[in-house]
């Protein structure tokens, strides 16, 4: 099977699975071009509640396929970079499902998705300096975000990979699981996401990102949703609830 992305739909959850098994998952430029369409499509789609982005088989995705940087090293970092800004602009909850390496592109996807759940084991790291190149500004920040300016600075100065112990201490990754049960947690965790208000969600992951200027138009959306009544009446009444706010489809 040629180097693709790959994606499944069931019970709301878009599962996304990098596939190049024959270079530890590397993203080839065809791969990190087509996530965008393929991200926009599943953000449309109403069924879609929640992403998870995992890899095939025990690596998440070792970086770059470098040899696509022998033509035009611009070019692929802008392809790298339109990719990880899609996925981190995805109107619904992502999560990075992650075995094995983590590295280079890899991390910058990992970083992108708004959660990080690791098997023991894993490793992780930020290359750049290995290759000479200039990390992306939008990256940088991203990661500082993640693990402040001093981690931020190890990895990237460094170009070493840490265990999954210390990315889960400098915030890298949000939960650490025992081999074998990443599918599973991953799974259960999915179907929490999945069963809550996405009107809450899409709200938080916007203040949560930084923005600012949305705070009307939120409070009008809340105020038209139904959500807040059916929370408080589900709560109330001891049964789940059954929110009916969808993020809009882009137009």
């Amino acid at each position: 099977m040629e180097p693709q992305l790959l994606h499944s739909v069931a019970d709301s959850v878009a599962t996304v699975v990098v596939h190049h098994p024959a270079k530890r998952n590397a993203m080839t430029a065809a791969m990190w071009g087509s996530l965008p369409p393929l991200l926009d499509a599943l953000a449309a789609d109403p069924a879609v509640r929640a992403l998870v982005l995992t890899g095939e088989g025990a690596t998440f995705c070792a970086g770059a396929d470098i040899s696509t940087l022998r033509g035009s090293p611009e070019e692929a970092q802008r392809l790298a970079v339109a990719a990880e800004e899609a996925l981190a602009a995805f109107p619904k909850p992502t999560l990075a499902a992650i075995r094995g390496h983590c590295v280079g592109g890899g991390s910058q996807l990992a970083a992108a998705c708004d959660l990080r759940f690791a098997e023991e084991g894993s490793l992780f790291g930020v290359t750049p300096a290995k290759l000479g190149i200039v990390y992306p500004s939008s990256s940088t920040r991203r990661l500082v975000s993640l693990v402040g300016p001093a981690t931020a600075k190890y990895l990237l100065f460094s170009g070493e990979l840490i265990e999954a112990e210390r990315a889960l201490r400098t915030g890298l990754i949000d939960e650490l699981l025992p081999e074998g049960e990443l599918g599973k947690r991953v799974a259960e965790f999915a179907r929490v996401l999945v069963s809550r208000s996405q009107l809450t969600q899409a709200a938080a992951k916007e203040f949560a990102n930084g923005r600012t200027d949305r705070d009307a138009h939120w409070t009008e959306q809340a105020r038209g949703s139904g959500d807040t009544a059916e929370g408080v009446a589900a709560f109330l009444e001891r049964r789940p609830p059954r929110f009916t706010w969808i993020v809009p489809t882009p137009e």
